[in-house]
C-alpha cells in the first residue's frame, strides 16, 4: 500500500488549521501514513495552541500520527511546506507521495483518496490537485496555463475579442468538467510523488508566496511530468486567511517580487521586461475604456504604478549585477 505524508502549513491561523487537521484525518481514514503540521514561526501561541490541542484530542497517538513542528522562521509557503517534506514519516521511512494542504482546506470524505487512486492509475503523472469549491458551495477557478508574454496582456486588457485571439495563452482556465490534464493548479489541496520531489527538488524558497507551485508544476512537466486536475477530489477553502489577499490595498512587494522571480528563472531577463511591457499595456488599454465605460477596475490601488516602480528597480539591479527581484519585503511576522 501507498504510504502518503501529509502536510499542513500554519500562520497564526491555529483554530482553522485544527478544523482543516480534524478533516484531513477524516478523509485519510483508511489510508497509510502521517500527517504534520509546520508553524511557521507565528509568534502567536499557535504552535503551543496546536501542540496542546493535538495531544488532548489523541491524534499523536492515531493511526496518521500527528506532529506539530515548529520551523523556526516565517520563510513563507515554499519554505514552510518544504520544512514538512523535509521532517518526512515518523519513522523515518521514506513516503510514495506528499499532500499539501492549506490550513483553511477541509477535504470532503473521498477526496485525499481520489487523489492517490489517480496517480496509482496514472503512474506517467506527477502531480494531481482537487476540484476546489467556496464556503458558499460555488467552484473556485484553481486549474491554469503557465503565465505568459501575451497572457498577461490578455488578463489585462479585458476585451473579448482579443480573448478569443489569444485563448491559447489565457492563464485562468475555465472550470475544468472532468479530470484533465492541466499546466498547473493552485497548492490549496496538492499530491505529488516523492519519486519527482527528489528528481527536480522541492519549492523554490526564494518565492516568500505565490507563484511557488506554477514554477514547481513546470519543472515537473519539463521532466516529464504532467500536473492532472482530479474532479472527483472534492475540497472546501476558504482562501486568503491567511495572506489577507481578498482585502489587499497595495498589491505587496512580495507578490511582485515572486511574479518577477518567476519570469526571470524560467525564460530570462529580457522575457520577464517584454511580459511586464504587455501587462502594463493591457492595462492602460483597460484604464482607457474605464475613462467611457462604467466598469470596476479589478485591479487594487495604484497596481500599473507599483508594478512600473518594480520592474524599473528590477531593471537597475540588473544592470548593476544585482538579483532580479528583492525578497525582503514580507508580511509582518
Amino acid at each position: 500500500m501507498a504510504r502518503l505524508l501529509t502536510v499542513i502549513l500554519n500562520w497564526r491561523t491555529a483554530e482553522m488549521t485544527l478544523r482543516s487537521v480534524e478533516a484531513a484525518l477524516a478523509a485519510l481514514d483508511g489510508v497509510e501514513g502521517a500527517l504534520v503540521v509546520v508553524d511557521n514561526a507565528s509568534g502567536d501561541g499557535s504552535f503551543e495552541r496546536m501542540s496542546a490541542e493535538v495531544a488532548a484530542r489523541g491524534w499523536d497517538r492515531g493511526p496518521q500520527a500527528v506532529r506539530v513542528l515548529q520551523s523556526g522562521r516565517n520563510g513563507g509557503f515554499g519554505a514552510g511546506n518544504n520544512f514538512g517534506i523535509r521532517a518526512g514519516m515518523p519513522d523515518g521511512s521514506r513516503p510514495d507521495y506528499v499532500y499539501i494542504l492549506n490550513s483553511d482546506a477541509f477535504p470532503d470524505r473521498g477526496a485525499i483518496r481520489a487523489l492517490m487512486d489517480h496517480l496509482d492509475r496514472h503512474p506517467e503523472t506527477g502531480f494531481a490537485g482537487s476540484y476546489i469549491y467556496g464556503e458558499d458551495g460555488a467552484p473556485h477557478r484553481t486549474a491554469f496555463r503557465f503565465p505568459s508574454a501575451a497572457g498577461e496582456f490578455e488578463a489585462q486588457v479585458r476585451f473579448g475579442p482579443v480573448s478569443r485571439l489569444l485563448k491559447r495563452w489565457i492563464v485562468a482556465q475555465p472550470i475544468p468538467e472532468a479530470t484533465c490534464r492541466v499546466d498547473w493548479l493552485a497548492g490549496a489541496s496538492l499530491m505529488m510523488r516523492q519519486a519527482v520531489l527528489d528528481r527536480i527538488g522541492l519549492f523554490d524558497e526564494t518565492f516568500f508566496l505565490y507563484f511557488e507551485e506554477t514554477d514547481l508544476c513546470r519543472r515537473a512537466a519539463l521532466a516529464g511530468w504532467p500536473t492532472d486536475y482530479v474532479l472527483e477530489s472534492r475540497v472546501q477553502h476558504i482562501g486568503s486567511v491567511s495572506t489577507g489577499m481578498k482585502e489587499w490595498r497595495r498589491v505587496p512587494q512580495f507578490w511582485l517580487d515572486s511574479r518577477m522571480h518567476y519570469f526571470v528563472k524560467n525564460h530570462g531577463r529580457f522575457y520577464a521586461g517584454l511580459a511586464t511591457l504587455a501587462l502594463l499595456a493591457g492595462g492602460g488599454l483597460w484604464r482607457l475604456r474605464l475613462l467611457i465605460q462604467n466598469k470596476d477596475r479589478g485591479d487594487p490601488p495604484h497596481y500599473l504604478r507599483d508594478l512600473t516602480i518594480h520592474a524599473l528597480r528590477a531593471c537597475a539591479r540588473s544592470v548593476t549585477g544585482g538579483p532580479a527581484a528583492a525578497t525582503s519585503s514580507r508580511p509582518a511576522e
